[in-house]
C-alpha cells in the first residue's frame, strides 16, 4: 500500500502534520483521512466490479452470437438433410422438374445386433435323417 513511502518518509510526513495541525486535532484529521481513504476504495471497488460485469456481458453477448450463427450453419442439419435427400427435393422444385422421393434411409445393424423385419419368420427345412420316426 506504501510502496511509494519508506518508513523515513512516514515518519517525517507525521511530525510536521503534528507540528501544523496540532496534537488536538490530529485525531480529528486521521479520522477524515481514513473517511476520505473508505470512499475511495469503496469507489474503486465499484468500479473494479461494473468493469467485470461489462466484461461478462460483453462475453456472453459474443457467446450468443456465435449460438445463433451456429444454429444458422448448422453442419449436423445440412448433412442429416443431404442424409434424407431433402436438400435435393428443394434444388429440384424451381427448375420444374419432378424429383422422387428419396429413399428412407435404414440404419446398417452393428455388430453383434440383428436388423427387425416385418415380415413372418420362414421355417427352415429339417435335412432327412436316414430314419423316419
Amino acid at each position: 500500500m506504501f510502496d511509494f513511502f519508506s518508513w523515513q518518509h512516514l515518519s517525517i510526513m507525521l511530525i510536521v502534520a503534528l507540528v501544523v495541525v496540532g496534537p488536538k486535532d490530529l485525531p480529528r484529521l486521521m479520522n477524515m483521512a481514513g473517511k476520505w481513504a473508505a470512499k475511495a476504495r469503496a469507489m474503486a471497488g465499484e468500479f473494479r466490479r461494473s468493469f467485470d460485469e461489462m466484461a461478462r456481458e460483453s462475453e456472453l453477448s459474443e457467446l450468443r452470437k456465435e449460438i445463433e450463427d451456429l444454429k444458422k450453419n448448422n453442419p449436423i442439419a445440412d448433412v442429416a438433410n443431404s442424409l434424407t435427400g431433402v436438400q435435393a427435393d428443394v434444388s429440384l422444385e424451381g427448375s420444374g422438374v419432378a424429383a422422387e422421393p428419396a429413399p428412407a434411409a435404414v440404419a446398417e445393424p452393428r455388430s453383434g445386433e440383428f436388423q427387425v423385419t416385418e415380415s413372418a419368420p420362414v421355417a427352415e427345412p429339417h435335412p432327412a435323417s436316414g430314419t423316419s420316426s
